[in-house]
């Protein structure tokens, strides 16, 4: 389930972004790393959950993307990811967005409208879990599913998955408690998460404002196959809950 690397191979300098290195305490004593990048007049801030493989490293293109939208980008590796410490767990996950939801909200003053959480993936099962226990300005689910169990079960069918399996997300449970916009950004060629899910998202999530948005691509690379089309609906989203 989680396939964090160590070695983190990029960082924003190579984007020529400019960012600063943040260290956070989670509850639980573990502390995570990450970059807080910075745009010119940001109206706002993204809080971005990455998914289960790889490290914040790999996630530079995204967060140079939303930083030409005028938005800083906080990008922190989950506990056992990079360089944060510890091992990765879902619950483990969850605690970690709180971490950094609070360093935004009470160590850096961020008022939570002018927040917009962010989640690709599985990271998408954790901001779904974290935008249920506060109330950001906007919330982004892109390639996400509506549980661990439900992936699982289409992929081995043959496999009483859905007793077995112990790590979970389960989205649509969270999303019970969402009280902000949200936008569901998925790729209709997603052969891992199917688009079923993203329109189960949709109609699960029991706010007036919320949209669709269906891209093109791999589970994987939809954000960067789907070009231009892909940045206009988030950029058209963080107009509408951060404003122009």
């Amino acid at each position: 389930m989680f396939l964090p690397t160590r070695a983190v191979a990029h960082t924003p300098a190579d984007a020529g972004l400019p960012y600063e290195e943040v260290a956070i305490g989670t509850a639980d004593g573990e502390t995570l790393r990450g970059w807080l990048v910075r745009s010119p007049g940001a109206r706002g801030v993204v809080l971005f959950l990455h998914g289960n493989a790889g490290d914040i490293g790999d996630r530079v293109p995204t967060a140079a993307l939303l930083q030409r939208l005028r938005v800083d980008v906080l990008l922190v590796d989950y506990r056992g990811y990079g360089r944060s410490s510890g091992r990765p767990s879902e619950e483990g996950t969850y605690r970690d967005a709180e971490a950094m939801w609070r360093h935004l909200t009470v160590e850096r003053g961020v008022a939570p409208e002018r927040i917009v959480v962010h989640g690709r993936s599985l990271g998408g099962a954790v901001a779904a879990w974290l935008a249920a226990r506060t109330r950001p300005g906007g919330v982004i689910l892109e390639s996400t599913f509506t549980s661990l169990p439900d992936v699982a079960a289409r992929l081995y069918p043959f496999l009483p998955v859905r007793r077995l399996m112990r790590v979970r997300y389960p989205l649509l449970e969270h999303l019970r408690g969402l009280r902000s916009p949200l936008l569901v950004v998925h790729s209709e060629d997603d052969r891992l998460v199917p688009f079923d899910h993203a329109r189960a998202i949709l109609e699960a999530a029991p706010v007036a404002r919320k949209r669709l948005v269906a891209i093109r691509g791999s589970h994987e690379w939809g954000f960067q196959e789907s070009g231009p089309a892909y940045e206009r609906a988030i950029a058209a989203f963080l107009d509408e809950v951060l404003g122009p």
